[in-house]
């Protein structure tokens, strides 16, 4: 358990809390729980140990989310599964190339794609409001795989933000699905790049599985919510999240490149 006061475990647990709940209904809950990692352990802990206990967390709210929407949305596990194991090599080679340049480059490049997707989507107001009746073409599943599998897994491992978003995107547009089943799914896809990511750094040694274990907690609650909100809700009210979430991680990256 790292040194710090009972105040700051507090906040964490709240910010684990609102994360699950953001994550599972749009993705994008990282943009909260990382940071508040960063800032709420002690000085001298090297990163690497909030992005260790970022996975802890996460991956049990995930998990809790990924059990409530495959029992009552119509998801499809096995391509699900199919997909978040492509994400699961695809985070690996990201993971890799990190390590030898530096992603700031970018940053922007996300920042233009995440204005043009936020756009797209307030001019589309129907973009995910009802799956399509037709089924899916073979050569739409592989591009799932490679895009959404590879590609955005790719993008979690040299990055990171966003990820779940990118996902719920890219898996409606792609599969025809409504906003709900593509959070569903990409709850499964998350679940599988976390795991990849959770073992490399406890691997590494660079997790505070005590903090960690009281963070999944309220992290798990979060998720479950946020699920059951979600598909009480319906795809409206996913949509406005994932507006919301895609510009405050527009304006996260654009802090982090050119104010931080």
């Amino acid at each position: 358990m790292p040194d710090i006061s009972l105040t700051m475990v507090v906040v964490l647990c709240l910010a684990s809390l609102a994360a699950g709940w953001i994550d599972a209904v749009v993705g994008g809950g990282g943009l909260l729980l990382l940071p508040a990692l960063l800032l709420g352990l002690p000085g001298g802990a090297p990163a690497a140990y909030a992005l260790g206990t970022n996975k802890a967390v996460a991956i049990v709210g995930t998990s809790g989310a990924a059990v409530t929407y495959a029992r009552k949305a119509p998801v499809d596990v096995r391509l699900a599964v199919r997909i978040g194991l492509a994400a699961l090599a695809g985070s690996t080679g990201g993971a890799f190339v990190a390590a030898g340049m530096s992603t700031d480059v970018l940053k922007p490049v996300v920042m233009v794609v995440l204005v043009g997707v936020g756009t797209f989507v307030i001019l589309r107001p129907a973009f995910g409001t009802a799956p399509s009746a037709e089924p899916v073409p073979p050569r739409r599943v592989l591009a799932a795989i490679g895009l959404a599998g590879l590609g955005i897994g790719f993008y979690d491992g040299l990055i990171g933000p966003g990820t779940g978003t990118f996902l719920v995107l890219a898996l409606t547009a792609l599969l025809h699905l409504d906003l709900v089943t593509a959070s569903a799914t990409a709850k499964i896809v998350n679940c599988c790049t976390n795991a990849g990511a959770l073992a490399t750094f406890a691997w590494k040694g660079t997790v505070y599985w005590q903090l960690a274990a009281l963070m999944a907690v309220f992290n798990l609650v979060g998720g479950t919510v946020g699920a059951h909100t979600a598909l009480k809700r319906g795809s409206g009210f996913v949509r406005v999240v994932l507006l919301t979430v895609v510009f405050a991680l527009v304006a996260n990256l654009a802090y982090q490149q050119w104010l931080a």
